[in-house]
Parts: C-alpha cells; structure tokens; sequence
C-alpha cells in the first residue's frame, strides 16, 4: 500500500510540474542552433547553420559538412566532417568570405577535405550558441569550440597516438600561411570571398597552440611540404603534429583582423588572453543570456519555448560587427568599399529588402543601443561607397531590388534614436532615390521612368520591374516621413508625399491586383497572377498586392472596399497553390516551399507576403489575423533542422516570429504602431533598455484559445488594433483575454484600424 501511494506521489508531482508554467530563466538552454539546417538547395528548411558565436560577432564558427566554397556550409543530414571554418556567410546564396578551417586528424597524415573528413554522429554533437562538441569517429578526436567576438578557444581531447595533426586550411584563390615552431603559434590570410570587397581584402589569421609543434609541413594546392615552414600562392594550409597520450586537450586559441597580422594578434590578446576554456564558455554562455533574456517568455508548451528562443537567437546573429579595437582603443574597420582602414563603426552581412520588414523594427525596440551603432556604420558605407548598400556581404552586392535602406534609416529615427548624424543619412536617402548605382540592386534601377511615369514599365528590359515601383513608393513614405520630423523645406516634403501614392499605377482593376504597366500605359494582356518573376522577385502578384505597407486603406479602396479586400485577402489561403515558374525555366525553392505548405498561395517561407495576415485589422476583421497568425506559429515553425518553412533569412523570418508570438507586428516600418494579432504565449515579459518593463499576460492562452475577447492596456480597455511604440517605451501590461472563438464586435470600427496615409490626413 506504502509503495502505491509513493508512485501515486510520484505521478501526481510530475503532472503538477508538466502543468507548470515554465519561466525561461536560462535561456540560450531553449537554442536550437541546428533549427533550419537541414536545407538543400532545392527545398529551403531555414537554410542556416549552427553558428557558434557571440550576439552581432565579428567571426562565427561552424563545423563544415559542404566542400570548400560550397554555400551549404553544413547541412544536417550530412554524414562527415571536414573541418571547423571560420565564417561570416549571411546566406548560402550570398556564401561567404574571410573564411578558413581548422581540422584535427589522427593517424596517416591527410590534409585534403575529402582524405581528412571524418564521421560523426548527431548523437555525439553538442550544439549551442556558445558551445560546440563533436565526436568525430575517424580520428577518435573530440573536438570543443567556444568564441569571443572576433577569437575562438577550441579544446581538442586526442587519443593516445604517435601521429596526432591539426591541419589549417587557408583556403583557395590566394592564401599564405606560415608556421613559427618557436612561439606555438601560425599565422597567415585567406582572400576568399564571394565578392563585395576591394582588391586588398584579406583576413588574417593568428592561432596560438599549447603544445609544442614536433613536426611542421605546409602544403600548396595539392602538395605536402615537410619541414617547410611558409607558403603562398593559390590554395595554401598547414600541418602541425605531436604525440599525445590518451584524453590529452589541446588548446588552440585563434583569432582574426580584416585590417592587419598585427591587429590579429591584438584581437586575440584583447579578447581571449589566457582565459580558460571554461571560462570563455561561462562568459559566451552569460552573454548569450543577458541578450536573449530581453525578452522573457513563460509557458508549459516546451516546444515553443524552444522555437521562440532559436527564433530570437538568429535575430541577433546579422548583420555582423565588422569593426575592431586598435592599440589606442579606438574603433576602426577595413572599409569594403575602398580597401581603406578608417575609424568609426562598420556592419556587414544582411539585406534589406529582407530585414527592414521585421528584423531592424526589432531591434529598435529591444536592442536600440546596437541599432544606434549600425545606424552609424550606415553613414561610414555611404561616405565610403557613394551609396547605402542595399545588400552588403561585406560591401556592395547586386542582389535583390528597391531602395529599402530607407525604410530602416527612417524606422530608426521615428522610434527615437538619437546621438548620430540622421543629416548625412538622409542626404544618403535622396542620393539613393534619385540615382541609379553602380550596381543594379544599389540605388533605384529604372529610377528615371519611375520619376517621370510614376512606375517602371514593363516593356524596358528592366527585371521585376512591378516589385521595383512598389517598393519605392513605400520607400518615398519613409523619406516623406523622415523629411518632416526633419523640417526640410516644403517642396522636397510635397515631392516624396506625391511618389509615394505611385502604387496606385500599377493596380490592375480587370484582376483585383498589381501587375506590370507597359511604358504607353497600357497593362500586359497576357498577365498571368500566378506567374512567379518576371514583374515580380520571387513570388507573384498575389504575394506582392499587399506590398503598400504605408497606405491600406488605401488599397482597400481600390479593391472596392472592406468586404472584397478581405475576400482576396481570404482568397490567399483558399486559392490552390498553382502556379508559373516559366519566367524561370524550372521551380525554385520559394516556389517549391509554397507549394507543400498547404495554405494555397500563401507563401511564408518568402518575405514580400509575411505582413498580409496583418491587414485583416484595417478592414474590421482582426479575427482573421488571430487565426492565421496562430496557424502560421504552430504550423510552419518548428525547433527542428526542418523547422522553417524557407530561407530564414538573417533573421527576417525569426524576427516575425517573435513580434508575432508577442501579439503585434511592425506592419509598416516608419510608423510608430504595431498592429495587433494572437499573442502565442501565457507571459511575456519585455526588458526594456530604459529600465521599463512591458508585461504580456495572456493566462488563458491555449491551442483552441487564439482569439481576443478583449484587451487592457493597464487596466484600461484597449479597443485599437494596434499599440503605439511610444506607449510601449513607458513599459505597462497588456491583459489579453483569450478565448475559443472569434470576438466579431472588438476592432470592427474604423476608429480601431491601423495607420493608413489615405486616413490620416
């Protein structure tokens, strides 16, 4: 009887703890760094991998699966090893640069990729943002890494073995590389990049060993070289071995300098000194925590704990700190735009024609200090390169199109940051609107038709031309709005007030939607609004009508009023995902990942449609958006290596996540309003950098109750769909009330919509 009620004690106790509502104090323990990377290039799942790194680092590191040069640095479902690289690659379609490898091996001496790869096993891998273990089976070697912003501490634990090596792979298309047995100690620098640099670029290399080398071979290209201590030329590394006994770590401390050998090695004395391992580990592990617990989540649902805080931790990875400390203290980077080494600030590795949507009205909610520090290298890219990059990795990339470095200099200056200087900026805004840049994805492609037609026509050999006029109209609201908070003389206010409503040009009433617009005015007669392309980047007119962020109600009218506009926003997820991908020749990705979601033509796993379950709020039907938000959450978001539903994409597509799970959204960057939706969880708790503190409570929160019966804002009702950032900075509680079914009287009355340029006037 004694033993039934102590298992009946037992059992009652872990039911009580399963109901329990967790608190997330630890956690970078919810990160999942392998979300996303089991990716192929056909079939994105996130097409990320784990970076083991601090939050905006300068260096990642990531264990290499993909051959050298390959964008698909590491990919889950991989079977071996060949080195640990060093990394700054935002996205496997940009790949990377700055990049070498570190490989121990056992045994016959192999230095090329394939000959030194080794199995390994998920099961023996241990992967977090500020740890990494793995097994590798080939040489019985466990090898940990752990990093500081711009160094690495690998602790490598070998066997008992007369022939134990650690290779150094410089990489091809120019590399040197040089060993001094005296000091412990390699250095060298890889050129390899995938473009965006000035003909100077190089990263130097410094690694520091505390075991003395026994033996010493360089190798070039395909050729070992024993005893030789230097070498250079097109694809140069180096060996260095010794005996070890059985359980034997030995340490490499290794870091990195766009600028010189010399600030290499200051970088490494900076930052690495003679910490221990463990204590580097303790102190990444504190850092990742004190930057992931801005926000805190509370919830028994352990999976979405998981996913919220992988999410938060991709939105903290780009873009990257490109900038370091010189001898005098001071703050200086390589510029990639004229080779020069200057003082100031610099970040590298993110576009924006992905991330303005969600990823920088983030961080200037939750990290504005770092924002403030990315808004200044902006100023640094333009005195440097003539223009805002639009894509940077780490310069001037031709990727992508609109002129969306608008929107995130705006947003910036409109949500309250202040100590830079926002002038230059926006002179770098009318420079960026009114000219076409050296590349076409730099400035405004097609800028002069857009300025006189008010669009880019279709018939003028200029590609995606429909997204191009969409997307600089949203970007002239942005300079608009920035010009008046500005007080700039009239005129020039009127001028961006009258480009912005040029969408309206390309609305196409005999469809319902956005299409191209010939040159003579006239709209193509073949249109086609499943056709992927062609007018379009990389989606198709059902993903792109939604594309006027500044103005809904706007598009509302031109749809014919709330009841058709919330019809075709209905008719997103109920029209089968057909589509026509001739413009292509074959079916991308994004195409292929719309496809098997099963929400019709809803396409999440690209950027341009991820805001279009928002806009239910500004026809009166916010029930809508509680719904497909919760749906898109649990649905297409999972802490899995396939849990994403396309390219995540420097973390736009995590960024969503989080503003979505908190309740709101940034619909149109520029504003000061957040739109409103489901929040995902019981408790959220939002630390803010003033010291105030937002708390989100949402206690009857379940997976059947996603719908707001009501909402208090400090116990006040809140009857808008929306919230003000404003309003936010002073910290409070939002109350949700959340229940089974849809509140069809709450956010009805026009009084309750959003921000729309057509109704503020």
């Amino acid at each position: 009887m004694k033993i039934k009620s102590l298992i009946f004690l037992g059992i009652l106790q872990s039911c009580l703890f399963l109901n329990a509502q967790i608190k997330t104090l630890d956690p970078v323990e919810y990160v999942n760094p392998l979300m996303g990377t089991q990716s192929l290039h056909n079939l994105s799942n996130g097409n990320t991998y784990p970076a083991i790194c601090r939050p905006w680092g300068m260096n990642f590191w990531t264990p290499q699966t993909g051959k050298m040069g390959d964008g698909w640095a590491y990919t889950y479902t991989a079977e071996k090893i060949k080195g640990f690289k060093q990394t700054h690659q935002p996205s496997p379609w940009m790949n990377d640069y700055g990049q070498f490898s570190i490989m121990p091996v056992t045994g016959k001496l192999a230095f090329a990729e394939d000959d030194r790869a080794s199995w390994f096993s998920h099961k023996a891998e241990v992967s977090k943002p500020y740890y990494y273990s793995v097994y590798l089976a080939d040489h019985d070697v466990t090898t940990e890494i752990t990093t500081t912003e711009r160094a690495a501490h690998f602790q490598i634990t070998f066997p008992e073995n007369e022939k134990s090596s650690i290779v150094i792979d410089a990489f091809d298309k120019g590399s040197y590389i040089k060993i001094i047995p005296s000091e412990n100690k390699i250095i060298g620098y890889t050129t390899r990049n995938s473009g965006g640099v000035p003909q100077n670029f190089k990263n130097y290399f410094v690694l520091v060993f505390d075991k003395k080398f026994e033996t010493n071979s360089t190798w070039l290209d395909k050729v070992l070289n024993a005893d030789k201590l230097e070498s250079e030329g097109n694809h140069v590394g180096a060996v260095v071995g010794f005996k070890t006994k059985k359980g034997e770590k030995v340490n490499v401390r290794v870091a990195s300098s766009f600028i010189s050998s010399e600030q290499a090695e200051l970088n490494l004395k900076n930052e690495l000194a003679k910490s221990t391992f463990e204590e580097t580990v303790a102190q990444s592990k504190a850092e990742w925590n004190k930057v992931l617990g801005k926000i805190s989540v509370e919830d028994t649902n352990v999976d979405q704990l998981k996913t919220f805080y992988s999410c938060l931790y991709r939105t903290v990875c780009f873009p990257q700190k490109q900038y370091e400390i010189d001898k005098d203290g001071k703050i200086v980077h390589y510029s990639p735009y004229n080779g020069k080494v200057l003082q100031g600030y610099m970040y590298a590795g993110t576009g924006f024609w992905d991330t303005f949507r969600a990823l920088y009205p983030l961080l200037n909610l939750v990290y504005p200090s770092i924002n403030k520090e990315m808004q200044e290298g902006l100023i640094n890219d333009y005195k440097e390169g003539g223009f805002l990059p639009e894509w940077s990795s780490p310069g001037f990339r031709d990727v992508m199109v609109g002129n969306n470095s608008a929107s995130v200099v705006s947003d910036a200056y409109m949500k309250g940051l202040r100590g830079y200087d926002i002038n230059t900026l926006y002179e770098a805004l009318l420079h960026g609107a009114n000219n076409e840049g050296p590349l076409e994805a730099v400035g405004r492609k097609g800028v002069q038709y857009y300025n006189t037609l008010g669009y880019v026509p279709y018939d003028v050999n200029i590609n995606e031309n429909a997204a191009r006029t969409l997307e600089y109209a949203y970007d002239d609201f942005t300079i608009w709005k920035l010009a008046k908070a500005l007080n700039r003389p009239k005129k020039e206010i009127s001028l961006y007030e009258k480009r912005m409503m040029n969408y309206k040009n390309l609305y196409n009433s005999s469809v319902g939607l956005m299409s191209g617009r010939n040159k003579d005015g006239s709209f193509p007669a073949n249109f086609n609004p499943f056709k992927w392309g062609d007018a379009f980047t990389e989606g198709n007119s059902w993903h792109y009508s939604w594309s006027v962020f500044h103005d809904i109600q706007g598009l509302i009218d031109l749809m014919g009023g709330e009841k058709n506009f919330t019809a075709k926003l209905d008719a997103v997820f109920t029209t089968p995902p057909i589509f026509d991908d001739s413009y292509y020749g074959a079916v991308i990705h994004e195409i292929r990942e719309m496809q098997i979601m099963n929400m019709g033509q809803y396409a999440h796993g690209n950027q341009p449609i991820q805001h279009m379950i928002y806009l239910y709020n500004y026809a009166g039907e916010p029930w809508k958006t509680q719904y497909w938000s919760r749906e898109v959450m649990n649905r297409l978001y999972k802490p899995t290596p396939d849990g994403y539903c396309g390219d995540e994409d420097n973390g736009q597509t995590s960024a969503w996540y989080i503003f979505s799970a908190m309740g709101f959204y940034p619909v149109c960057p520029g504003t000061d309003e957040y739109v409103l939706g489901a929040p995902l969880f019981k408790k959220t708790t939002l630390q803010l950098e003033n010291g105030k503190q937002l708390v989100i409570n949402a206690p009857n929160n379940s997976e059947t109750n996603k719908y707001v019966n009501e909402l208090k804002w400090n116990n006040a009702l809140h009857t808008k769909n929306y919230i003000n950032h404003f309003d936010v900075l002073k910290g409070g509680e939002l109350n949700f009330d959340m229940t089974g079914s849809p509140n069809f009287k709450r956010g009805t009355s026009k009084e309750a919509f959003p921000y729309s340029y057509s109704t503020s006037k």
